[in-house]
């Protein structure tokens, strides 16, 4: 049972980091690599605070921020100076790296005997039931900000723009402004993930954003492929449940005595194989219609 709460929990923590991928990956159009930076980015930041003596709230609050302004270097460096998007976002997952070894002045953090969001409050339940609780309020706040706002008329603007750029220009929108919008968002979300993560496990390390792309990526397409994308809404909780999904899966290859050390490349083989699921699927449509048509 624990082990089900623990794994249903780290889903909830990683779902923030998926919709900020989503919202770059879908809602934009980019393949986004600052959230490889962005994450340890939030990770680092908060752990920082949190040993220095702050409030636990307070340090994801300026992680969040801190991931933001990544996300706007990287929409600075695709805008305004024309470098493609991918390009953009290696580069400013390069410069993290630096910056997340100065925020932290070494390479590993412990939170181990500190105050966190998880233990600040008074509670008679267990850690990871805690965490659990914890993990769903936040994914519930961040996903009913995240419909309004795309909701609005700015949030529709950004949703356009990874549509259609040319159409949303035309109509007198200036697209720089919401790519830049919409990569503050997605890295100020993922940041968030790196906070909560970095606080549920007990420690801040500078590569624990290795890999962050494909553990979004297969939260998106998982959570797309099993509960379908039929509107906004319907997407958000598809790439939650995707995430919690991922998460299950993980841990049940773990139980079945995968070394962790493979981990990276089961992630890899799953997203293939989510990718490749449409393109399989549509060729067995074909062949059903053409048999269809021939008897």
């Amino acid at each position: 049972m624990d082990l089900i709460i623990s794994t249903i929990s780290q889903g909830l923590l990683w779902a923030v980091m998926a919709i900020g991928v989503y919202l770059t990956f879908r809602v934009l159009d980019i393949a986004d690599l600052t959230v490889e930076g962005s994450f340890p980015l939030g990770a680092a930041t908060a752990a920082s605070l949190l040993t220095a003596g702050y409030n636990p709230v307070l340090a994801i609050i300026i992680a969040c921020i801190a991931g933001m302004l990544s996300g706007v270097i990287t929409g600075v460096l695709h805008t305004k100076l024309k470098i493609p998007a991918l390009l953009a976002g290696i580069l400013t997952m390069i410069a993290l790296y630096s910056v997340n070894l100065r925020i932290m002045g070494k390479a590993n953090i412990s939170l181990l005997q500190i105050d966190t969001i998880f233990t600040i409050f008074p509670s008679s339940l267990s850690r990871q039931m805690t965490i659990l609780i914890i993990g769903f309020i936040i994914v519930l706040v961040v996903s009913i900000i995240n419909y309004w706002f795309f909701g609005t008329e700015i949030g529709a603007a950004v949703r356009a723009t990874g549509f259609n750029q040319n159409m949303i220009r035309a109509n007198g929108i200036n697209t720089d402004l919401t790519i830049v919008l919409g990569l503050l968002l997605s890295n100020g979300l993922v940041a968030i993930s790196g906070a909560l993560v970095a606080q549920s496990n007990g420690f801040a390390d500078v590569g624990m954003g290795v890999g962050t792309i494909v553990i979004g990526l297969a939260s998106v397409i998982i959570g797309e492929v099993l509960f379908g994308t039929k509107s906004f809404r319907n997407c958000l909780i598809s790439v939650i449940l995707g995430s919690i999904v991922y998460r299950i899966v993980i841990a049940i290859v773990l139980q079945l005595g995968m070394p962790p050390n493979d981990l990276k490349l089961f992630t890899a083989i799953l997203v293939t194989l989510a990718l490749s699921l449409p393109l399989f699927q549509a060729k067995i449509n074909e062949r059903k219609r053409k048999a269809a048509n021939h008897a």
